[in-house]
C-alpha cells in the first residue's frame, strides 16, 4: 500500500521536544561559553558599585580569621582549644560554601526569569553558575587558611589531602544536587528562601566548627549510640571533619592525639559514602528539575 505524502495523517510525526531541556547537566558543560558569562554576571552583579571589587573576596575571609585569632586564642590563651582558630576557620570554608550554594542556588532560576522566557538554553545552567561563583568565593579562603596553616606550624601528610579533596567532593556534590532542586521547587513555592534561612541558621550548630567533635563523642558515642550516628549522618558535618584533618589537625603538637580524640572512626570510609550518596542525590535532583522545567516560563 502506498502512503499518499499529501495527506498529513498519513505521515507519521516524530514526538514533540522542549527546545530548551536538550541534554540536562551534560549540555550544560557542553556550552562553556554561557555558564562562563552567566558565571561573570553573577560576579559582577555581586561587586556593581564597589570600589575594591573583586577584592572583597579575600579582605572579608582575613578579616574573619583575625578576629578569630585574636579575640579566641590571645584572650582564652590556654583554656581555648589548641588552634582554634584554624578549627573554626577550617570548619567555616565548608559551612560558607553550603549556605552559599542554599541561598543562591534556590534563588537562581527566579533571579534570571527574563533569560528563562525568551532564550532556549539549558535551565540546569542557573543553578550550575551559582555553585561555580561559590567555588569562586573558596579560592580565598583556602588561601587564607593555607597562610593561618603555615603560621601555626603546619605538618600535612598524605591522609591529610587526601581528607581535604574529600571534603571539597562532598561540598561540590551535596551543594549542586540542593542548588538542582531547590531552584526547581522555589519556581512552585516561594517560601523556599524563608525555609532556607531558618536552615542556615541551624546548620551552624549542627557542625563540629564552633565547638570541638569530642564534645559529641564524649556525650553521645557511648551512651546514645543512636544520637552520634544520627549527628554523623549529616554530609556537611563529614566534610566539616575531613577539612579539620586536613588542615587543623596536622597544626596540633601532638597529632595522634588530635587523631584519635578529634575525629570520629572510619572517617574516611564515611566520606566515600557521602560522596556516592551526593552523586546519587544529583541524579535525583536532575530527574525532578527535569521534570519542572518545562513549567517554568508559566509560573514566572
Amino acid at each position: 500500500m502506498s502512503v499518499d505524502v499529501r495527506d498529513p495523517s498519513a505521515v507519521p510525526l516524530e514526538p514533540m521536544v522542549n527546545p530548551g531541556r536538550v541534554g540536562g547537566l551534560l549540555d550544560v558543560f557542553r556550552r562553556r561559553y554561557l555558564l562562563k558569562l552567566l558565571v561573570r554576571k553573577e560576579l559582577r552583579v555581586r561587586y556593581q558599585g564597589s570600589v575594591v571589587g573583586f577584592a572583597w573576596s579575600y579582605v572579608k575571609p582575613a578579616v574573619r580569621f583575625l578576629m578569630y585569632y585574636f579575640i579566641i586564642e590571645l584572650i582564652l590563651g590556654e583554656r581555648s582549644l589548641e588552634n582554634r582558630p584554624l578549627h573554626i576557620f577550617a570548619g567555616m570554608i565548608m559551612v560558607t560554601f553550603i549556605t552559599n550554594a542554599l541561598s543562591a542556588g534556590t534563588k537562581s532560576v527566579v533571579k534570571n526569569k527574563s533569560l528563562v522566557r525568551k532564550i532556549s538554553l539549558p535551565r540546569e545552567m542557573f543553578p550550575v553558575a551559582s555553585i561555580m561563583v561559590s567555588v569562586y568565593h573558596l579560592v580565598p579562603m583556602y588561601v587564607i587558611i593555607f597562610l593561618g596553616c603555615l603560621l601555626t606550624g603546619w605538618h600535612p601528610d598524605l591522609g591529610a589531602l587526601l581528607a581535604g579533596v574529600m571534603a571539597l567532593a562532598v561540598v561540590l556534590t551535596w551543594g549542586l544536587a540542593v542548588a538542582l532542586l531547590l531552584s526547581a521547587l522555589n519556581v512552585f513555592f516561594r517560601d523556599m528562601g524563608n525555609i532556607i534561612d531558618v536552615v542556615q541558621t541551624v546548620i551552624t550548630w549542627t557542625v563540629p566548627m564552633i565547638y570541638p567533635f569530642s564534645i559529641i563523642a564524649d556525650r553521645f558515642r557511648d551512651t546514645h549510640q543512636v544520637v552520634y550516628e544520627l549527628y554523623l549522618s549529616s554530609p556537611l558535618c563529614i566534610a566539616v571533619l575531613l577539612n579539620d584533618r586536613a588542615f587543623w589537625v596536622p597544626s596540633l603538637e601532638q597529632r595522634q592525639v588530635g587523631l584519635r580524640e578529634e575525629l570520629p572512626e572510619y572517617l574516611y570510609q564515611r566520606g566515600v559514602v557521602m560522596i556516592v550518596l551526593g552523586l546519587v542525590f544529583v541524579w535525583i535532583a536532575q530527574a525532578v528539575f527535569a521534570r519542572l522545567e518545562s513549567r517554568f516560563a508559566e509560573k514566572l
